[in-house]
């Protein structure tokens, strides 16, 4: 199954969600899949990290967040979470661990670990899904990470330094 056929399991029944979702998710694995090609030396999974970068949004349909259409019943900081239940229920424990741990520059107890985990997340910080048509440039996601104090902004920054393209 395609990430855009699991999208679509779970979102056919909220047709505007599903696009904002897939327009993000697709910035967020187009500027992932730029980094592995400007980074052969870090042999990153490139299939896996379309895969990953398309899902790591999936819980957001749990949440409640109407700014982007979502009316569920979870705090949208839990999305992540969500989207890991959802993904192991569909047999995709590494995707999983990728939705998990992408929220912020990584939360305490759930920092992404593995490279393509680190490029999803540093990828993600700079398309916003209520702000879809305008991405964030290097001080703006520095701007917006730094509300939630210095180790993330930090964080953020060493990916700078690896992951820039």
């Amino acid at each position: 199954m395609t990430p855009e056929t699991l999208i679509h399991k779970y979102y056919a029944a909220q047709p505007e969600l599903e696009d904002i979702l897939l327009r993000h998710s697709r910035q967020v694995a187009d500027m992932a899949l730029r980094i592995c090609q400007a980074h052969p030396e870090l042999e990153l999974d490139q299939d896996f990290i379309y895969e990953a970068a398309m899902l790591h949004d999936i819980g957001i349909i749990r949440c409640d967040a109407p700014g982007i259409k979502c009316y569920g019943t979870e705090p949208y900081l839990r999305h992540g979470q969500v989207g890991g239940e959802i993904l192991r229920q569909e047999g995709l424990p590494r995707h999983a661990r990728v939705a998990e741990r992408h929220t912020g520059a990584g939360l305490p107890g759930w920092l992404p670990e593995t490279l393509e985990e680190q490029v999803i997340c540093y990828a993600d910080k700079f398309f916003s899904k209520s702000r879809i048509d305008h991405p964030k440039d290097y001080e703006g996601v520095v701007k917006s990470l730094s509300k939630f104090g210095a180790e993330g902004v930090e964080r953020f920054r060493h990916w700078h330094e690896i992951f820039s393209v």
